[in-house]
Formats: C-alpha cells, structure tokens, sequence
C-alpha cells in the first residue's frame, strides 16, 4: 500500500535534508555525528533542527527551535516576532493549516505547532527527516506543507516503551510518512504492533561504530583473575541492571572472583549502589560515571567479559564496541541485541529478566575451553567489521535519500 506523500521528487542532484532532533549530537553520540559527516562527504546538503546546540556541534548548519517564555510578556513578543517572521511562507502556512484542519485540529495546536518549528517552514528541504519517531508526534503534516519528504527513524523507546503509555499515538503518522527507518528487525515488527499496515517502505539501518578506533588491535592488558567484568550503559531501569547485578550476587555465591565495572551514568544510580549494598557487592562493583571514548576503550582493553543485560534495548552500540575490541559478550534477548549477537556464534543470548539463567550462562562462558573463546572473539569481531562499520552505514543512508 502507498500513500500520496510517498517519494516522487526527481531532482538529479543528492538533496537537502532536514534532520530533526531534540538536541544537537554530543561528544558520546557518534552515531549522528558520524551519519551527518557521511552524508555530506557523499553529496548531500544537511541542516540541523533542535532546540539546543549545548556542546557547540559545527558538523552542519544547526537551526534552534523557538523555545516557550515563562514572563508572559517576553512570550508575547516572542510569539509576534515569530509570526512575522513567517509571513514571506504564506503559501506553505496554507497548506499546513488546510492539512491540519482536514485531520480535526484545533486552532490553538495548530498556531502552537507554527511558532516551535518556525524555522523549518521556512526551509527548502528534499527530505525532513524525524531521528526518533516521538519528534513527529504533532508534526505528521510538516514535510507535506513544505512539499517535501517525510522521514522517520524508530530505534527502541519511541516504538517499544512509549506507545505502551500512549496508544494510538502514530494513528496520524502512517499514512504521512514517506520512508521508515528502523535499526533491527524486532524494531521493525513492533510497528506493525502500534497500528502500521505498510503504508510506507521500512528500511533496516543498523547503528554502526568506528572501526578503526574499536578493534582487536588495540590488545588485551586483562587481569585474569580476578575475572573482569563490564558493562556501559546509562542507570536507567531498560539497561536491566539489577537484575545483571543478582545473577553477579549468584555467581559470587559459587565462589567465583570477579570485578565488575558500570560505565555510565543516570537516574537509577541510587537504586542500583543500594542494590550492591543488599546484594553484598560493594567489593566487587564499581561505578565509574560517565567516561569519554579514550577512557572507555582503556577499560574495554582490560576486560575479559562484557554484560547488556537490557530488558528493553534497540541495537546498543556499547556491545557492537565490546565485540570489536574481542570480549566475550553476553546479552539479553531484548529487541535488537540477539541480532547484535549472534548466539553461539558471536556471544550468547540469555532470556531477559532471569538472573538465574544469567549466572548459569556466565559460568558455562567462564569455563567453556580457551581455543572456544577465541573462537567466539574472532568471529565477533569479524563479523562487526565486515557489518557493523560506519562506512557500511553511510552507503546504506545514501540509498536511503537517493531511492525514490
């Protein structure tokens, strides 16, 4: 099934793209960094909509989105300037408001709608693309005002957690969007979950990583014993720490020794030290907070085994890193991870929410011979080269825009 927003621009040349995100990519967040300097590499024209640029990110031109004034005053200024601003896009103002008010819109969502993506009405885009699919709630008929392209990313919170919460919520977006993008394919069957009929092309993009600075080269300097453990992640209740933590109170129970490092921060980091505190592994778990890439690769280094026990997770760049760089990777069965790891062929794949089952796997890994292992290492890392690079990605993000 198609619908009447499907792609029909023929312009010979690569195209201008609107990437909307909620905040202008960070340091950590490679993944846009990377896809934003790829795609102007191979020829596109990228420009940024969000509505903070924190970390001063240049690889693109970045538009701030109006933001809301809490002195009423300053709003209503905000509010006229704005509106004033928009006049010379009349034409394009009339087909949003036609649009909107064709699906039931009310006046006040609608005006409200104008003045936080002003500037993007005011763009010539081939595509507008949405980074993660929560950014296009209210905003479904934005690309076709601007007689352009509509584009949607869906990589694990927005389609597996959100609309559990919301139901319906993309009711008004698949018969709009353009092209989906998804990157595994459990993302792409909890769509057909919350409502799509295929009423657009669905494209799997896996996230990707650096090769060339995540690889086997880099060497092993790991203590081997204690075992090193690891796992980097954001505290947050989806990354299924807790329960990673008393399948470790388990192994600790059958006299293993082990060190088990967290890389990460979050709102969990309270619940998560109490649980050491009631586990009894104060001596065994560090929390090492937020950590740049150099200093994330020096702990990979000197790991043995790396744990993404998630109990919601699209793909995880962390294990796709950890792979790279030769550790043995065990992971849950969330969403995208048991594409990320191939079980038993690249790393082992456990039920989520089973520390028992958890503890059994680590200590069947432990014990499993040396040439197996390395075995699983080589395979691992292989296969994340050879799949997994960000010049794969790039190539596959170019057809992306160029398919029509």
């Amino acid at each position: 099934m198609t619908n009447h927003y499907q792609m029909t621009k023929t312009n010979t040349h690569k195209g201008r793209i609107g990437l909307l995100l909620s905040a202008a990519p960070g340091y950590s967040e490679t993944f846009f960094r990377s896809k934003i300097k790829g795609l102007k590499e191979s020829g596109f024209d990228l420009v940024l909509f969000c509505s903070e640029n924190q970390h001063g990110f240049k690889d693109c031109p970045v538009v701030l989105l109006p933001q809301q004034a809490k002195n009423k005053l300053i709003l209503g200024i905000k509010l006229v300037w704005v509106y004033l601003g928009l006049l010379p896009y009349v034409k394009t103002l009339r087909r949003f408001v036609q649009l909107e008010r064709t699906d039931g819109k009310a006046w006040l969502p609608i005006l409200k709608r104008l003045y936080t993506h002003a500037p993007v009405f005011k763009q010539d885009l081939d595509c507008l693309h949405f980074g993660f699919g929560t950014l296009a709630l209210g905003c479904e008929n934005m690309a076709a005002a601007i007689q352009a392209d509509m584009a949607v990313s869906f990589r694990g919170f927005d389609i597996g957690v959100y609309p559990i919460k919301h139901p319906q919520c993309y009711s008004g977006l698949w018969d709009k969007v353009s092209k989906i993008h998804v990157i595994s394919d459990d993302i792409k069957q909890l769509l057909y979950s919350h409502g799509f009929r295929d009423q657009a092309p669905v494209v799997k993009i896996t996230p990707a990583i650096d090769t060339h600075y995540f690889s086997t080269e880099q060497g092993h300097v790991c203590v081997e014993h204690p075992i090193q453990l690891i796992t980097v992640a954001r505290l947050h209740w989806k990354k299924g720490l807790e329960y990673t933590l008393e399948a470790l109170a388990l192994l600790k129970q059958q006299g293993i020794a082990f060190e088990y490092r967290i890389i990460g921060s979050g709102p969990e980091e309270e619940a998560l030290k109490f649980a050491c505190y009631q586990l009894g592994l104060q001596a065994q778990v560090f929390f090492l907070g937020k950590l740049g890439h150099e200093e994330v690769r020096q702990h990979l280094t000197q790991a043995q085994y790396y744990i993404q026990y998630s109990v919601q997770e699209g793909f995880c760049n962390a294990v796709l890193e950890a792979q790279a760089m030769g550790l043995l990777c065990v992971v849950s069965d969330a969403e995208g991870l048991a594409e990320n790891v191939l079980d038993g062929k690249t790393g082992w794949v456990v039920p989520k929410r089973n520390p028992q089952l958890l503890t059994e796997k680590m200590i069947e890994v432990i014990q499993m011979a040396e040439m197996e292992k390395q075995r699983i290492t080589h395979e691992a890392s292989f296969r994340v080269q050879e799949i997994f690079s960000i010049e794969t990605q790039i190539q596959k993000f170019t057809q992306f825009y160029s398919d029509k």
